[in-house]
This record gives structure tokens, C-alpha cells and sequence, in this order.
């Protein structure tokens, strides 16, 4: 009998991984976080994480948000997913994320960074495609998206 010489390489082992963010709009501004691990580090991008076994999504974007933020909401809509990929020095796909966004609405708090997060602030949205922030991709996309739902919520 031949043995099979075709060996599974890393990609074909390794599944996406659900994560979720949370998108918070308030007064104009969007919350987001500067990130301190990959994928990602060092870039802004919206508070989120890896969902727990058993954790809804909107459960884990509520507690990603205060892990990350100190920020209390609740969320309101699960409204859109973005594909994100950690690439070794060569491109090579390392880590696929499949980011779930939440629109989350703001109870309590000031943004502090926390957990993974480098720093944490209100952004305006109108001034994100000119602002001087290295951003994540998708950022200004997702955040004119929330900011359309959370007017047409209140």
C-alpha cells in the first residue's frame, strides 16, 4: 500500500477564530483602542476578543469592551463581520480572525486602557479618514456603519 505523501500544512490545520468587537458611538465619537498584541499591535482599532466557549457574541463584546475600556453599555445589534489576518514575515497566513461587530450603547465611564489595550479614547467619526491614528482595516468603514445604525436606533 503507498503511503499518502501529502502532509496537511499549517492553514489546512488551523480554523478561523470568532472574535468579537464593540462598536460605541457617543456624541459624535467613536470608542476605539490601541492595540498591544497582534494581530494588529500597535494599531487603533475597536475594543473586542476572542469569544468563550458558551459566551454569546454580545456577551463577549460587552465584556471585551470593559476589559479593554472600563466602558459600561449594553449592546443594542450584532451588525456586520470582518475578516482579519495575522501574516509572518514571509505573508504567510499565520492567525484568521473573524471579527463580530456589536453595536454597543454607553452607559457609564471614561475610556482607560486596560487588559490588552494600549491606550483607549473617543475618536470623532467625522474626522477618522484624516485622522493622524495608525487604524486597523475596516476601522472607518465599521465606524460609519455604526454611526448610520445608532442614529436610526435612538
Amino acid at each position: 500500500m503507498e503511503k499518502n505523501s501529502h502532509k496537511p500544512g499549517p492553514s489546512s490545520l488551523q480554523r478561523p477564530i470568532p472574535a468579537t468587537i464593540a462598536t460605541v458611538i457617543r456624541d459624535g465619537n467613536v470608542l476605539l483602542v490601541r492595540r498591544k498584541n497582534p494581530p494588529d499591535a500597535q494599531f487603533w482599532g475597536f475594543p473586542g476578543g476572542k469569544i468563550d466557549f458558551g459566551e454569546t457574541i454580545e456577551s463577549a463584546a460587552i465584556r471585551e469592551l470593559y476589559e479593554e475600556t472600563g466602558i459600561q453599555a449594553h449592546a443594542v445589534n450584532t451588525f456586520t463581520a470582518v475578516d482579519v489576518f495575522g501574516r509572518d514575515d514571509s505573508g504567510q497566513i499565520q492567525q484568521h480572525f473573524v471579527l463580530i461587530a456589536v453595536l454597543c450603547r454607553w452607559i457609564a465611564g471614561e475610556p482607560v486602557a486596560g487588559d490588552d489595550a494600549l491606550d483607549a479614547r473617543w475618536i470623532p467619526i467625522r474626522s477618522l479618514e484624516n485622522h493622524d491614528l495608525a487604524l486597523s482595516l475596516g476601522v472607518v468603514e465599521v465606524a460609519h456603519l455604526a454611526n448610520k445604525l445608532e442614529s436610526q436606533t435612538l
